[in-house]
């Protein structure tokens, strides 16, 4: 099988974003391209774009630039541009219903108020993606979750953000290497 992997990390474009929970996805893509020793470029779409290999496989990352309740458009515009069959995507997104530290990998589902994945389920027509869900907790007292996720790591949390981000780009190469259930049982421990 020679079509590529479309690995797409969600977030929010500009200076002001890159260090807040809701740009997880892209915190982990830039490591992957680091893997990768590639940059990003302006791709098809309103996206930042990098091909190469992780683990011996045909990988595209993307990185939409359209903000993230517009993550669809890029998404489908690198999907049909690369003719990348939907069982091969990988969307990597922040989630507040997880602990901070942990991940889950699932295929499907909805999408628990993300207004990205929400998006890119639209434009794909289906829910049926794989996902890298990176834990980032439920915001503290009354604190309304849409300002939560603009926020960035607190101190404590941004010490563990560099082995998180880690083991979350660990976590997509195994998914390219491997069935999901092996990367499920090896990434659904507790929080690191």
């Amino acid at each position: 099988m020679n079509e590529p992997w479309l690995v797409v990390g969600l977030g929010n474009p500009g200076p002001g974003y890159a260090a807040t929970r809701h740009n997880a996805g892209f915190m982990v893509a830039d490591l992957l391209a680091e893997r990768m020793a590639g940059r990003f470029k302006a791709g098809k779409g309103a996206a930042h774009v990098l091909e190469g290999r992780i683990a011996g496989e045909r990988v595209v990352l993307v990185k939409p630039q359209s903000y993230m309740n517009l993550s669809g458009g890029p998404t489908v515009a690198a999907q049909n541009f690369y003719k990348v069959p939907l069982e091969r995507i990988i969307v990597v997104h922040d989630e507040l219903d997880i602990d901070f530290g942990a991940l889950r990998l699932k295929r499907g589902g909805g999408d628990g108020g993300h207004n990205g994945l929400k998006s890119i389920t639209k434009s794909l027509g289906s829910r049926e993606y794989l996902r890298v869900r990176f834990g980032i907790g439920r915001p503290p007292g009354r604190q309304d979750p849409a300002d939560f996720v603009l926020k960035p790591f607190a101190s404590t949390e941004a010490k563990e953000l560099p082995l998180n981000v880690d083991r979350a780009a660990d976590a997509v190469e195994a998914l390219l290497t491997g069935p999901l259930e092996t990367a499920q049982n090896r990434y659904h421990g507790a929080a690191v």
